[in-house]
């Protein structure tokens, strides 16, 4: 089960009812940013965007490659290792609006990590330290470190901490 906090919400959906949960200003600078570093060619550059304006945690020659995107409403919930490559186009969620409630968690990628194109990184999971993660993967739960991992539904496929 990943690690989320769970808010009920009566009435519409609680994506209707999005600006009681974050404010509207705080998403909107959030959108800014995230396209300036999804588009943006220097590493450094982006990592900067990301500590500085979203107060996600980003370690040391981490790479968010080209049109990578993170959570707009709850980046900060987010956190990175040092010389992870995350691959183009991934997507990390730090919530999930659904129909009867909303859902928080936090997202932890370790140290040494490599996560392939196309991947979406639901909230509430960690992916340990010198993990893989296949292209194209769902990732719904834990990654135990050293481990590869892929697919949809994820399945760890080999260990090496084993």
């Amino acid at each position: 089960m990943r690690r989320t906090d769970r808010y009920p919400v009566k009435g519409a959906n609680s994506l209707w009812q999005l600006y009681r949960t974050v404010s509207f200003w705080k998403v909107a600078k959030n959108f800014v940013v995230i396209q300036l570093a999804r588009y943006c060619p220097f590493i450094p550059v982006k990592n900067w965007l990301y500590r500085t304006f979203l107060h996600m945690k980003v370690g040391e020659e981490t790479a968010f490659a080209l049109m990578v995107m993170v959570d707009v409403m709850f980046p900060e919930k987010i956190s990175v290792g040092k010389n992870t490559i995350i691959g183009y186009n991934t997507t990390i969620l730090t919530h999930e609006y659904l129909i009867s409630e909303y859902r928080l968690g936090e997202v932890r990628i370790g140290s040494n990590v490599m996560i392939g194109a196309n991947t979406t990184i639901l909230p509430g999971v960690s992916i340990g330290d010198g993990a893989v993660v296949a292209a194209g993967s769902v990732v719904h739960k834990d990654v135990p470190p050293g481990a590869f991992a892929r697919g949809n539904p994820l399945q760890v496929i080999e260990n090496s901490a084993d």
